[in-house]
């Protein structure tokens, strides 16, 4: 059979490796930095050179805001060693601008926060764009969507629930102006810059017996929707959305995306419920409905289902492309394993690569093996079926 799709074009390799990048403050008030735990700050040059191993040349990283901008400076080391070593490594960055952390001084619901962020995405496109000769791409928000319901309904992210409840289309019109003012930003200073919003992309249906909660759940489903359509202005109009801004599309996937409103039952895909939409079929709505470029902007899977995972994704992206879909990469995501937010002693073993200390306070990286073996089959297989 011919796949009835183009070759994918915008990215050096198809499977990309995210390094975990958070930088909120937790629900015990702690400010997390994701990179700084997993010590890919001190390790960014050898992290960029292992991902031969996986025959990985694209990465998705973390601009970490609250140690950047200081009492109104930028200060931009953090960023530097970065750039750097995806120039010696050849790698190329899909750059994530907030990572749900942002400056202590700045109130996430004020006036100034759009602003305040476009200017700041304006001085690191700048200083990207003084460092590297490379064609820029840019998240400027990451997941709207999650950060409306981590921030109003749960204890997960500050402000907290506590004064945010409710007010989630507050928040997303908020985050909506505010991407859309930096958007414009960065492109006042490199006009070849790429846009990728990224949100996760979910499955809703009502419990057995309950068809009276159908509609409660279709909505719910379709929220996934709202901040890609603020984005390319096909509702909140006032915010100033319009097609030019949902450039490409990235959605984040994985194995608890799928569950029954009201009661948050998982449709659990280690048991193969049989209620759980396929992956290709989410990807095809949303191709249908935007009829832009997609890259599934995280995906993952923990302890020895991770193999089976990537075995699974590989062949529904292949689905995918083949029914035309223009689906332009998977990243692994985290490609290194991550602590848990609100448990630094917890790993997670979802990574490519776990950690192990090596007894004088660094963290080494040790592939998983069955799961790196499947990645491998995975790309020549795609690449024998005319996938990629």
């Amino acid at each position: 059979m011919t796949p009835s799709h183009s070759t994918p074009a915008l990215f050096k390799s198809f499977w990309m490796a995210g390094f975990e990048g958070a930088s909120h403050i937790n629900s015990s008030g702690k400010r997390l930095d994701m990179v700084q735990a997993t010590q890919h700050d001190r390790l960014v040059e050898a992290d960029y050179a292992m991902l031969r191993e996986a025959h990985i040349r694209v990465v998705r990283e973390s601009v970490r805001w609250h140690l950047i901008e200081r009492h109104g400076r930028f200060d931009f080391s953090t960023l530097a060693p970065m750039l750097r070593a995806a120039n010696a490594q050849g790698v190329q960055v899909l750059w994530t601008l907030c990572h749900y952390g942002w400056p202590e001084d700045l109130e996430l619901f004020s006036p100034e926060f759009p602003g305040r962020f476009a200017r700041f995405c304006a001085a690191v496109a700048g200083y990207i764009a003084d460092h590297s000769n490379a064609e820029p791409f840019y998240s400027p928000i990451n997941e709207i969507s999650f950060i409306c319901w981590a921030v109003c309904h749960s204890d997960l992210m500050s402000p907290y629930s506590v004064g945010s409840h409710g007010r989630d289309d507050e928040l997303k019109r908020q985050l909506v102006r505010a991407s859309i003012e930096s958007i414009e930003a960065v492109w006042a200073v490199d006009p070849r810059a790429r846009i990728v919003h990224v949100d996760p992309i979910i499955h809703v249906i009502a419990p057995p017996g309950r068809p009276d909660l159908a509609e409660a759940a279709r909505r719910q489903r379709d929220s996934m929707f709202e901040a890609w359509d603020m984005l390319r202005g096909s509702r909140d109009g006032d915010l100033g959305g319009a097609p030019k801004y949902l450039d490409i599309i990235g959605v984040n996937y994985y194995h608890s995306n799928q569950w029954e409103y009201l009661t948050n039952d998982r449709l659990f895909w280690h048991l193969g419920d049989p209620r759980r939409v396929p992956l290709r079929d989410l990807l095809r709505e949303v191709h249908e409905r935007y009829r832009v470029p997609i890259i599934v902007g995280e995906t993952s899977h923990v302890g020895g289902g991770r193999a089976q995972w990537v075995r699974e994704i590989a062949d529904e992206v292949c689905a995918a492309r083949r029914m035309g879909v223009p689906l332009e990469g998977v990243c692994l995501y985290p490609i290194v394993d991550r602590t848990d937010w609100e448990n630094d002693q917890h790993w997670h073993n979802s990574g490519l690569w776990n950690v192990e200390p090596d007894g004088q306070g660094g963290l080494r990286r040790v592939a998983d093996a069955p799961y790196l073996a499947e990645l491998l089959a995975a790309q020549r297989r795609l690449a024998q079926e005319g996938c990629v």
